[in-house]
């Protein structure tokens, strides 16, 4: 994952684990305040919430703990790699799009980063500016060609 990515998970651990997680716990103490437990919604609610939660943070723990990062800033050339932030105009309308591609955690294909994962990262990876690919999508058969290839 790319080193935003990585900084991402965390600020997204830290808020659960600062704010989201004793926000619950005194949610769930006034929920008991209330009296009987088995009838009370918002205890109910309260509980389910604070199990959401310690499952992301776990979930979080483990996929920091197991991440690699690359510094992208280190690469370099016209071969499209990880982390590269790649040109590509369709062949059929000239469209241009420009994506950057990331891992599965940080791919958010709206702020234009496309999980190595995705069909159209899968073809351009290793390949360079200039080059055709082809890419299945639901309609049929994309063409693309890459423009340019640069490492931010």
């Amino acid at each position: 994952m790319t080193a935003a990515g990585l900084s991402r998970l965390e600020d997204e651990l830290r808020q659960l684990k600062t704010t989201a997680r004793p926000e619950v716990i005194r949610a769930i103490a006034e929920a008991r305040e209330h009296g009987d437990l088995s009838e009370n919604a918002e205890y109910h609610a309260a509980r389910e919430r604070q199990s959401f939660i310690e499952g992301r943070v776990g979930e979080l723990e483990d996929k920091i703990a197991r991440s690699e990062v690359i510094d992208i800033a280190s690469l370099s050339g016209n071969t499209v790699k990880f982390g590269a932030t790649v040109t590509v105009a369709d062949e059929d309308t000239d469209e241009k799009l420009t994506y950057q591609i990331v891992g599965e955690l940080e791919a958010d294909i709206k702020a234009g980063k496309l999980s190595v994962t995705a069909p159209l990262s899968r073809a351009l990876i290793g390949k360079e500016v200039g080059d055709s690919v082809e890419v299945s999508t639901p309609v049929g058969e994309k063409g693309y060609e890459i423009i340019k290839v640069k490492f931010v």
